[in-house]
């Protein structure tokens, strides 16, 4: 072994005995699941990594909160079940092992090759597990060091929850009558409410769209601009256009001269006189193509069909960017017409009727509250930008709204249901999904 060969083995272990030691002193069980899914990844490379306990994704590589619906939490949690009844042990995931749909996610959501870490309590029983993957296959020695470093992420993640009863010592009487109090508290009615991230969006906008394929050249107005009817917003890239209007000129020129000398030949030139409806007909192609390149010329010039503000958000996004046709730009909108959007996660869905009351806080201004009522709800959930499963929820405000563009939390009131039911709701949601009834 040469030296810096020597080196890179000496480096790598460090980094392994550093990845030990971080574990070891993990203060919570949080810190301790953040260190398994991401210190990892400068020593093994892998491109994701899940930690897994009693079957429940519990932390995700880069990913600060679990978003329990999102497709890739449950593919893991259905492959670690697959392999966990199976009894698994430690290494490279058999795509055998799964089946069809489970290796069919595999391909779409995750990387080409995965290890599976069980970890296991003093009895030997498997209480979760670590998903690694990645690109490469994963070597000998490799999957070595990931057994070791397995059984230190499961001696510290017992430490942390060692999973002790906790007994009541108080009398038999103070019990009940605690018990008798609770359950009074819990059989109050509430009113059911939830929060949604939500953001004021122009009402009744006019869309601007691409008009046609090409490139962008400049962005004429900035963001929030009051425009005219009639004023240009943006220009799109027309050097070929002009080139082509030009060549559909002279090719008109050329089939009018062409009809011009055949009819001054047509009076002693019966195969001219012959060609005359022919050559008129040319004409009026050509004709039709210089007005059709002439149009896709005028409209390479995007101007606002009503007054209102530009609403986009950055010009410089659009300089230079190809676009198709029907490709939004930007809208313009009323600064006065505005409502409520909303995008509420699918696992904090609560019946909302029509008119149920809103309230939108803002995070520029968290102290004002804003006044809507609900209009439209979405029956089918959609994926957001952020990647998590959400309805769509529409609500005009009471008041004047607030500038469009402004985003912040909304809080949505639904019926009234018992205290125990607002505060078991997720609970028992997630035991329904758990037991499969």
């Amino acid at each position: 072994m040469t030296a810096a060969a020597g080196g890179a083995v000496e480096r790598a272990f460090a980094v392994f005995l550093g990845l030990q030691r971080q574990a070891r002193q993990a203060a919570t069980a949080e810190q301790l699941g953040f260190t398994m899914v991401n210190d990892g990844q400068a020593l093994f490379g892998f491109r994701h990594a899940a930690l897994l306990i009693a079957g429940k994704v519990q932390a995700l590589t880069g990913i600060s909160v679990v978003e329990a619906n999102a497709p890739f939490v449950a593919f893991v949690e259905r492959a670690a079940a697959s392999l966990h009844s199976r009894g698994a042990e430690a290494g490279p995931v058999d795509p055998a092992e799964l089946d069809e749909q489970t290796v069919g996610e595999w391909q779409a959501l995750s990387a080409a090759h995965a290890c599976w870490l069980p970890l296991n309590d003093r009895q030997g029983k498997t209480f979760g597990g670590l998903w690694l993957a990645r690109e490469q296959p994963f070597s000998e020695a490799e999957l070595t060091l990931l057994g070791q470093l397995a059984e230190t992420y499961a001696h510290a993640w017992l430490a942390l929850r060692p999973g002790k009863p906790w007994r009541l010592r108080w009398p038999r009487r103070r019990i009940a009558m605690v018990l008798g109090a609770a359950l009074l508290v819990l059989l109050v009615p509430v009113r059911q409410a939830v929060l949604a991230p939500a953001e004021v969006v122009p009402l009744g906008g006019r869309v601007v769209a691409a008009p046609l394929d090409g490139v962008v050249a400049e962005i004429l107005v900035k963001p929030n601009q009051r425009v005219e009817a009639g004023e240009l917003l943006a220009r799109l890239d027309s050097t070929t256009l002009k080139a082509q209007a030009d060549v559909a000129e002279r090719s008109l020129d050329v089939a009018e001269a062409e009809l011009k000398a055949s009819t001054q030949r047509a009076f002693s030139d019966a195969q001219s006189n012959a060609r005359l409806d022919l050559l008129a007909a040319r004409v009026e192609q050509k004709r039709a193509e210089l007005d059709y390149a002439r149009q896709l010329l005028a409209r390479s010039e995007i101007r606002a069909e009503r007054a209102g503000i530009a609403v986009f958000a950055d010009a410089e996004r659009w300089t230079g960017k190809p676009v198709q046709t029907g490709e939004r730009l930007m809208q313009i909108a009323d600064p006065n017409q505005a409502q409520l959007r909303m995008e509420l996660p699918v696992g904090d869905a609560i019946a909302l009727q029509p008119g149920a009351e809103v309230a939108l806080f803002l995070d520029s201004d968290p102290l004002q509250r804003h006044v809507a009522s609900l209009e439209r709800a979405a029956y089918e959930a959609q994926l957001t930008a952020a990647g998590q499963l959400a309805y769509r929820l529409d609500a005009s405000f009471a008041d004047s709204p607030p500038r469009i563009g402004l985003r912040g939390t909304a809080k949505l009131y639904g019926a009234r249901a018992p205290l125990v039911y607002y505060l078991l709701r997720k609970p028992l949601a997630a035991l329904r999904q758990g037991l499969g009834v």
